[in-house]
């Protein structure tokens, strides 16, 4: 198991993933299902509706991971042995070492590196765990951005391959997103420069109702404070403003190929 410290397991955690690995020889790993800790304000609790949708997907079908969680996973030492011995041949990094220590994301590149080799893996609801959340703009885009220029390097240095056009795939669909975003904004603007006068339509107003009830359902789990902070839609839709903003900058500087660092977040006592 590997896990960061800052993490809290609930207690069925290790049994789960154990018996797991013991009754499925396929499952290279078992990840871990994380979730924001209290406090933080705004901030904190933003990061908490992210992290309560993410676990939602992710319980609608457990062996959708995209990335085994560096919060807590375990892996089967045999799948770790397999990385190590396929590195600097089928797999980037030293021969022999199971962490490619040019990576600035280790779970997502070992995530990556797991399903080259064709290992399975699941992050069943049973394995939850709790974690830090950041509790200021400036680290969370510090936080974000090691987690985004990470994934983006990764990539670049397995390139297009079975196994990653579903990773180029999402980075491509953030980027529509981040476009059709600034497309829309555009064109609300320009809607209201155009027009005299204001006109209520019910039809827009109950598509506005389906984004509303989607965001409040979503992150339901969470309780009152998440459905009241997700119900307004304009503080969820600045938050995504914001994340959009750390893929622009973190792809800017990819192809600039400007050095990366691990952006350590100081945290207090």
């Amino acid at each position: 198991m590997i896990m960061d410290a800052d993490t809290a397991l609930v207690p069925e955690f290790l049994d789960t993933a154990m018996s797991r690995l013991a009754s499925d020889p396929e499952l290279g790993a078992v990840g871990g299902l994380f979730f924001g800790e209290p406090g933080g304000g705004l901030v904190g609790a933003l990061q908490r509706n992210e992290y309560t949708r993410y676990q939602r997907d992710l319980a609608m079908n457990e062996r959708r991971v995209t990335v085994l969680s560096g919060t807590a996973s375990v892996f089967r030492a045999e799948a770790l042995r397999a990385v190590a011995t396929a590195r600097g041949d089928q797999l980037p990094g030293q021969h022999g070492q199971v962490y490619d220590t040019l990576a600035m994301t280790e779970d997502n590149e070992l995530t990556v590196a797991l399903k080259t080799l064709g290992y399975q893996m699941v992050s069943p609801m049973q394995c939850r765990n709790v974690t830090e959340v950041m509790t200021d703009w400036k680290s969370l885009w510090r936080q974000r951005e090691r987690w985004q220029r990470g994934a983006i390097e990764n990539l670049r240095v397995y390139g297009w391959t079975p196994t990653t056009k579903k990773y180029w795939g999402q980075q491509l669909g953030i980027a529509y997103g981040v476009l059709s975003l600034q497309l829309f904004f555009l064109l609300l603007i320009m809607t209201m420069l155009s027009i005299s006068s204001f006109a209520f339509y019910p039809f827009w107003v109950g598509v506005s109702l389906v984004f509303v009830i989607e965001r409040v359902v979503t992150v339901w789990p969470a309780g009152w404070k998440a459905r009241l902070i997700a119900a307004p839609l304009v503080i969820e839709i600045f938050y995504d403003i914001f994340i959009q903003a750390v893929f622009v900058k973190s792809v800017y500087d990819a192809i600039r190929r400007k050095d990366a660092d691990w952006n350590y977040v100081q945290r207090g006592a």
